[in-house]
C-alpha cells in the first residue's frame, strides 16, 4: 500500500520531518535553477545560487513568485521537464486574468493522489466507503484530485462532477454515499434540496470533505446538523497541486500540511518578512518533490495562521487555520478591511442560511456602500409572526459590529440568489465599473 496514511509518515518527529524538508529543498532548488529559466533569472536577479541554499533556515533568500509570474511566464516558462515527460495540466479559471495552468509528470499525480487519500483517511475514509465526489472535473483540479484519492485509497468512486441536483440525490441514495466531496456552498445546496424532497433518513452519509471557497465554523455546523455528518475541511491550490495540499483531521481544529511534500512559510504581505508561529499573515508554499510544475516560495495570497501544537490525532505536521481571508481580494470598504466569512458568520448566528451576495459601488460623491442581499429561509416566510423589519433592523446591527462600518441589508425571497454548483458568487464589486 502507499504511504499516505502511515505512521513514519504523518507522526514523525519533527526533527525527521525539517531533515526531510532540508534535504529536499537543497535538491530542488537546484532543479529548478538548472531547469527553470525564468526562475534562475530570478535568483540571479537577487544574488542567489543553489550553492546558497543549504536548508529550510536559508528558504528566505530565495525570491517569491506570484501569479503575475506565471501569467508573465504562461504557458511553458515554469515548466522544469520536458513537455514530452508530462501527462496532463489543469487551469485556474481565468477569471481576474490570463489562465495559470499547471503540468503534471505522471510521479507529480502519484504523489497529489497520496496527498488527496491522506484527507480521506483523515476523514474516516476506508476501501469499504463510497466516495461521492461531485467537484468539477476537468481543468478544475477539484474533482480529479478527489477522484485519484478515493481510487489510492480503494474506496468506490461515484464521479459525479457537479451539476444535476436530481441525479446527485439519486445516485446518493441508491448507491449508500458516505462520504461527499464538494464545495461547502453545494454541500449546502444539496442539503436543502434533499430537505425539500424529505429524503433526509435515506442519507448513509457520514462524512464530508469541502474546500475550493471559503466558509466558516458557523457554516460548518449547519452542513453537518442538516446532513448528519462530520464537515471537513481541504485545502490547496492549481499552482500547487490541487486540493490535498492540507486537510482537517477528526479534531477539526486546523488543516494538516503535507509537509514531506510542502514547506509552509507565513509572511507580512506587505514587507515579505517571515513571521513566527502563530501570528496572522500570508501563506507562501515551496513544493519540494514535485517535478513538472515545481514553484518555490509562491504567494497563495491567502491569510492563515501556522501552529506547531502536538495535535490528538497524532499527526505531526504542521497545521494552518482556515483561509482567515486574502491579502489581495479582500473588499476594502471605506478604508475597513472586509471578509465576506465575516459577513456569513453574521447570518448564521441570527438564523439565516449562507446564502447572499455583497454588492459594493460608488456613489457620485465617491463614497463607498456595501449592500448585503439576504435570503429569507422558508420557515420564515411561512411565519406570520416573523418580522421582516426588525429584521432587517437586527441584521444591520450586527454587521455594523462585526464590520465596524454601516451596511446596507435587502431581505430577498428563498431562491432568489442564484445556487452554485461550484464556487458560490459571493462578491459583485461594481466600483470600478462606475464613470462618474
Amino acid at each position: 500500500m502507499a504511504n499516505y496514511f502511515q505512521k513514519d509518515i504523518e507522526t514523525a518527529s519533527r526533527d525527521q520531518i525539517r531533515a526531510w524538508q532540508d534535504e529536499r529543498l537543497v535538491a530542488q532548488v537546484k532543479y529548478v535553477y538548472d531547469n527553470v529559466p525564468y526562475y534562475r533569472n530570478r535568483m540571479e536577479n537577487k544574488g542567489v545560487r543553489p550553492e546558497d541554499i543549504h536548508s529550510v533556515e536559508d528558504l528566505h533568500k530565495l525570491p517569491f513568485l506570484t501569479k503575475d509570474d506565471l501569467r508573465e511566464a504562461y504557458p511553458y516558462g515554469l515548466l522544469a521537464r520536458p513537455l514530452g515527460d508530462c501527462v496532463r495540466i489543469h487551469s485556474t479559471s481565468g477569471t481576474t486574468g490570463r489562465r495559470v495552468v499547471a503540468f503534471y509528470t505522471q510521479h507529480d499525480l502519484d504523489l497529489w493522489a497520496d496527498c488527496c487519500a491522506r484527507a480521506i483517511v483523515a476523514a474516516g475514509g476506508t476501501k469499504e466507503d463510497v466516495v461521492h465526489v461531485c467537484y468539477g472535473y476537468g481543468l478544475f483540479t477539484g474533482g480529479s484530485g478527489l477522484d485519484a484519492g478515493s481510487h489510492r485509497l480503494g474506496s468506490m468512486t461515484l464521479p459525479m462532477s457537479s451539476g444535476n441536483t436530481e441525479r446527485q440525490i439519486q445516485f446518493m441514495t441508491d448507491l449508500g454515499s458516505t462520504i461527499l466531496c464538494c464545495t461547502p456552498s453545494y454541500a449546502a445546496y444539496l442539503a436543502e434540496s434533499i430537505h425539500e424532497r424529505g429524503m433526509q433518513d435515506q442519507l448513509k452519509l457520514k462524512a464530508g470533505i469541502f474546500g475550493a471557497e471559503a466558509w466558516t465554523e458557523e457554516m460548518r455546523q449547519e452542513i453537518e446538523s442538516s446532513l448528519g455528518i462530520k464537515a471537513y475541511d481541504i485545502y490547496g491550490l492549481t499552482e500547487i497541486s490541487g486540493p490535498g495540499v492540507a486537510f482537517e483531521c477528526s479534531e477539526q481544529s486546523g488543516m494538516h500540511i503535507n509537509e514531506d511534500h510542502f514547506i509552509a512559510e507565513v509572511i507580512d504581505p506587505n514587507t515579505g518578512e517571515v513571521l513566527p508561529d502563530g501570528e496572522k499573515g500570508e501563506l507562501v508554499f515551496s513544493s519540494i518533490t514535485k517535478e513538472a510544475f515545481p514553484l518555490l516560495r509562491y504567494r497563495t495570497r491567502d491569510i492563515c495562521v501556522l501552529s506547531r501544537e502536538k495535535c490528538a490525532c497524532g499527526r505531526t505536521h504542521v497545521k494552518m487555520t482556515k483561509p482567515l481571508g486574502r491579502s489581495d481580494d479582500m473588499l476594502i470598504v471605506k478604508g475597513v478591511n472586509v471578509f465576506p466569512s465575516q459577513i456569513e458568520t453574521v447570518l448564521i448566528n441570527q438564523g439565516f442560511q449562507a446564502n447572499y451576495q455583497i454588492i459594493v459601488t460608488r456613489d457620485k460623491a465617491h463614497q463607498d456602500r456595501i449592500e448585503v442581499q439576504v435570503e429569507l429561509t422558508p420557515f420564515m416566510v411561512a411565519d406570520d409572526t416573523f418580522d421582516r423589519a426588525q429584521a432587517t433592523k437586527k441584521l444591520v446591527a450586527g454587521l455594523k459590529a462585526m464590520l465596524g462600518i454601516l451596511a446596507d441589508v435587502k431581505l430577498v425571497e428563498p431562491k432568489t440568489i442564484e445556487r452554485s454548483e461550484g464556487k458560490a458568487v459571493r462578491v459583485i464589486d461594481k466600483r470600478s465599473l462606475y464613470k462618474g
